[in-house]
């Protein structure tokens, strides 16, 4: 294990004369039951301090921390410091043990296996008490299933919330509006086709270029939850906010399994838990702040326009083919465990 990952077992001789060696997942025989092996393991995350992301993780890492009365200690890195900044590579990095535990959104992870960002396809999910129903009885177990051969352990998910579209140019709640409209979107291909069908122009772009190509007008707008679109202060540089939840994103909360498998079972317990107690922490966290988040854009001077029903009807009807297709690309297996039909 990598930055200062080195587990320092609190171990008497006749112990390590058993054979017991750093990794070994026994208890020394005299250490009491609620006592963990001194481990320090790494956290990666793509977003900045302020995003639900880091947010999560500083917040398992507390809990790990509390718990294990110190022994088991978290360092967590945000914007992917580990690999120079760069998402994709900070997943790769999880997989080949570069870093011990993460979280990112399963649009990134798709890089690793594209059928992870099956439920990105627009509007399979109804609310974020859906999403969350779905993903922690069937979801999560698909989930667990692609990503067990890339050398990766699942152990949980929480919001990045429901997609919203922004840009400098004009107001957009018909099809038509999106016309010709320049929109940054994940290399994804669900977003790629939702955009190109709606007519729009989807131009896929690294987060980190957005707020400098939207300034220079290379760009005119791009989609993202409300909390990732505050946090970018896109409310500083875009004149218009289409609340339309056309599509759900969710962070995953992952761990390189050699080292997850190299921890004591009291110790996987305990960071399971954690785990599992930091992904909802962050869902409460995102849903509840979400209001608050649309309001302050239109304080800011945005004009924001939630799309009813009869509103989004088009937009549905205008990419039913577009979900059609997704749907045989990622298989009948993938969307049973998402409830599609």
């Amino acid at each position: 294990m990598k930055h200062g990952k080195k587990i320092a077992w609190i171990l008497t001789g006749a112990i390590l004369s058993a054979g017991c060696i750093t990794g070994c997942s026994k208890e020394p025989a005299d250490a009491p039951s609620n006592t963990y092996h001194k481990v320090n393991l790494s956290m990666a995350v793509n977003g900045t301090d302020t995003q639900i992301d880091s947010l999560v993780a500083n917040h398992f890492a507390q809990l790990v921390n509390e718990r294990s009365e110190g022994n088991v200690t978290i360092d967590v890195f945000p914007n992917d410091t580990l690999a120079g900044g760069n998402s994709t590579k900070g997943v790769e990095y999880i997989a080949t043990g570069g870093s011990d535990l993460g979280a990112y959104a399963t649009s990134v992870l798709a890089n690793l296996e594209p059928k992870i960002s099956v439920a990105t396809i627009p509007w399979s999910f109804t609310s974020y008490q859906d999403a969350r129903e779905t993903i922690d009885s069937t979801g999560g177990a698909y989930y667990a299933k692609l990503l067990e051969p890339k050398g990766i352990t699942y152990l949980g998910s929480f919001h990045n919330g429901f997609r919203q579209l922004t840009n400098s140019k004009r107001a957009v709640t018909k099809p038509e509006d999106l016309k010709g409209l320049k929109i940054r979107v994940p290399g994804s291909a669900v977003y790629m086709n939702v955009f190109d069908a709606l007519g729009a122009n989807p131009t896929a772009m690294s987060w980190s270029e957005v707020f400098t190509a939207i300034q220079q007008g290379t760009i005119d707008g791009q989609e993202n939850g409300c909390s990732i679109t505050k946090s970018a202060k896109m409310d500083e540089i875009q004149a218009y906010m289409t609340i339309w939840n056309y599509s759900y994103e969710n962070d995953l909360f992952i761990a390189n399994t050699k080292i997850w498998n190299s921890l004591d079972e009291s110790t996987q317990e305990l960071l399971r838990e954690c785990a599992v107690e930091a992904c909802n922490w962050g869902r409460d966290h995102l849903e509840s702040e979400e209001e608050q988040l649309i309001e302050g854009f239109r304080e800011a001077g945005m004009q924001v326009d939630v799309l009813t029903e009869e509103q989004l009807a088009p937009f549905q009807e205008a990419i039913t083919d577009v979900i059609a297709d997704l749907q045989k690309v990622y298989g009948e297996e993938a969307c049973a465990a998402f409830g599609m039909e």
